[in-house]
């Protein structure tokens, strides 16, 4: 295990502030001088890929390494919707929430399901198809989920079964934006591996931004008719990068030794950590969160308090409290976690 330095201020605003995991860094720096081939076709992406088909058990899966979240997002629902079409969201996901309207400005709407906990249902998802029936109106097309959710709740294994069989029984397209992938298959409590993903979702894709990469996502699509002319769309859409082997590098690290799965493990255990010294002061979480992103309702006076020596966000008000949420990532210490505790009494 590698040592890691202890913050005056302690760092709890997301989990992709610092640079990258070590070893990840490491191993940008070794292959650095390898001079290779671009735009992802060189033989560290190759390899890496073939890491992620392994990890899935899909050897046919289609693996294109994309800088960053919102891009990916926005090339895919792009890439699988026509001109009429639209994509269902929970109320809270990412692509209607944080990304500046990316998707409606490839000339799709996103349609929204107010969930409470972040994750969608069929009993969601149907109410939103039988308010958009006919011509007159967009036709749903695509279901997007996240996991994690926007709301640190994650799919089950049932959940997410179920609702790849509504999606198939309403020839819906199933993406899920796996930003914090790795948080929520080490979830507790939690059931879903790679290779339940790749069985019942259409396309998805590994967060790398978020789980101790410097940047860098991989969007793997499983559908036949959802890869055709993806490259072109990659392009088209500013994604298909020269050094493109940086991307592939990454992921390389992260998967050739389990280090993707390690980081989760570790910034869910000191998240526990933290939520249990949450419940011992006596503070009411927000949503019911087993990942790295946990929301507490906190009184003014506290939130002020904790200000001075920790960073982290504020999102909305709940029960007359703020909602404080802080995450926890490859970066966050023992002390970290141990000095919030500790103001938090």
């Amino acid at each position: 295990m590698y040592e890691l330095e202890v913050a005056t201020v302690h760092w709890f605003r997301n989990d992709y502030s610092q640079g990258a995991e070590p070893r990840v860094l490491d191993r940008i720096v070794r292959e650095n001088m390898t001079a290779t081939v671009g735009y992802g076709e060189d033989d560290l992406c190759e390899r890496a890929r073939a890491l992620i088909r392994r990890e899935t058990g899909r050897p046919d899966a289609l693996i294109r390494f994309i800088p960053g979240g919102t891009q990916t997002n926005q090339l895919m629902i792009a890439h699988a919707l026509r001109p009429h079409e639209a994509a269902i969201a929970a109320e809270t996901g990412h692509i209607n929430v944080h990304e500046t309207g990316a998707i409606e400005a490839t000339g799709h709407k996103v349609l929204t399901a107010p969930v409470g906990d972040g994750k969608l249902t069929p009993e969601w998802i149907e109410g939103v198809l039988q308010a958009h029936e006919g011509p007159h109106m967009v036709k749903p097309a695509l279901v997007y989920l996240s996991d994690t959710t926007e709301l640190g709740t994650h799919y089950t294994l049932r959940e997410l079964t179920a609702i790849r069989e509504y999606c198939l029984n309403k020839n819906l397209i199933l993406y899920l934006d796996g930003a914090r992938l790795g948080s929520a298959l080490a979830a507790s409590e939690g059931d879903l591996t790679l290779k339940d993903i790749a069985r019942l979702t259409d396309c998805f894709y590994i967060g790398g931004t978020k789980n101790g990469a410097l940047l860098g996502e991989a969007l793997v699509i499983l559908r036949e008719d959802l890869k055709k002319d993806i490259d072109f769309t990659v392009k088209q859409r500013g994604a298909m990068t020269a050094k493109g082997r940086l991307l592939g590098i990454q992921f390389l690290a992260l998967f050739e030794d389990g280090l993707y799965y390690e980081i989760g493990r570790r910034e869910n255990a000191l998240s526990m950590r933290l939520r249990a010294g949450v419940e011992r002061a006596g503070y009411k979480l927000y949503t019911d969160s087993r990942t790295n992103q946990l929301f507490v309702l906190l009184p003014d006076e506290i939130v002020k308090r904790l200000e001075e020596n920790f960073q982290f966000e504020l999102n909305g008000e709940a029960e007359g409290k703020k909602i404080a949420r802080f995450v926890t990532g490859w970066a966050t210490t023992e002390a970290d976690v141990d000095a919030l505790v500790a103001a938090l009494q």
